[in-house]
């Protein structure tokens, strides 16, 4: 026998709520864009249909591929970056329903979710159509898998710019003793800091970084040998091994049709200050 479902509305819906009045925006990117730090009002649910988004809230970053959306409390403050070719909206739904999480979530978005939110978007829908239209639209949404992989990041001001620099390069294959040239730090001395301020030595660090923007650009539609190029692995083979390791599956796997998403917690994500 199947396993049930697990509803994403069981946790939303304890009790019947009237659910009045969700908005859709849709967007489609032609160039990479980015919408920084602000929050909302009303809770609000992302979700595309081609191409992929990156979300980053106070608690960490959020890899979303289009086959998933991702759920964002009312008040909670985020910044949102697409690439070129994505297709999105923002669905809006009203704070009456209450939230099943403080932070965001992703949400598994049905083809006929998908349906009825572009039905309340473009039809002049009456109002009782709609508002049994909207009650079954969130009654259908799914929680869906997250995969969470945590990079915390150093506060000494020498592992933070060496922590920076691998994060916009990871495919800088220098050595800690030359990073250390590189910030007036002694390899010893880095290593221990990494160690300290991190939980991991700066080798399993930088393994994690690695993954965190592979995850990136796979959920972009980057094919698995550019990724593993791109993230400092010579050889597609390497670069399979370092992402099973980490998550399990493999990077073609993680970039199929069925689509995942991943978070990434961060230890100073608190950092962020909405706009």
């Amino acid at each position: 026998m199947s396993r049930p479902r697990q509803a994403f509305a069981a946790e939303v819906l304890d009790v019947p709520v009237r659910v009045d009045g969700i908005m859709t925006s849709s967007f489609v990117v032609r160039r990479d864009e980015e919408w920084g730090w602000h929050r909302h009002d009303r809770h609000e649910l992302l979700w595309g249909s081609r191409g992929s988004l990156v979300v980053e809230t106070p608690s960490g970053v959020h890899a979303v591929p289009w086959t998933v959306g991702l759920w964002i409390p009312a008040g909670l403050p985020h910044r949102v970056t697409a690439g070129s070719g994505t297709e999105f909206a923002c669905s809006y739904l009203p704070t009456t329903l209450p939230a099943p999480r403080s932070d965001a979530g992703a949400v598994a978005v049905p083809v006929v979710v998908r349906a009825l939110f572009e039905e309340l978007e473009t039809k002049p829908l009456d109002p009782e159509t709609r508002a049994l239209g909207e009650q079954l639209l969130v009654r259908l949404l799914e929680r869906a898998d997250l995969t969470r992989l945590d990079l915390p990041m150093p506060d000494d001001d020498r592992t933070r710019r060496v922590a920076d620099a691998v994060l916009a390069d990871p495919a800088d294959a220098r050595t800690l003793d030359e990073w250390g040239a590189f910030v007036g730090a002694s390899e010893r001395n880095l290593s221990r800091l990494f160690r300290q301020e991190t939980g991991f030595t700066f080798a399993d660090w930088r393994t994690k970084a690695r993954m965190r923007v592979a995850v990136e650009l796979l959920a972009a539609d980057q094919p698995v040998g550019i990724v593993g190029r791109r993230v400092g692995y010579r050889t597609a083979s390497a670069f399979v091994q370092a992402f099973r390791r980490e998550f399990g599956t493999t990077p073609g796997a993680f970039a199929g049709a069925s689509g995942q998403a991943v978070a990434f917690a961060a230890s100073d994500g608190g950092r962020a200050t909405s706009a």
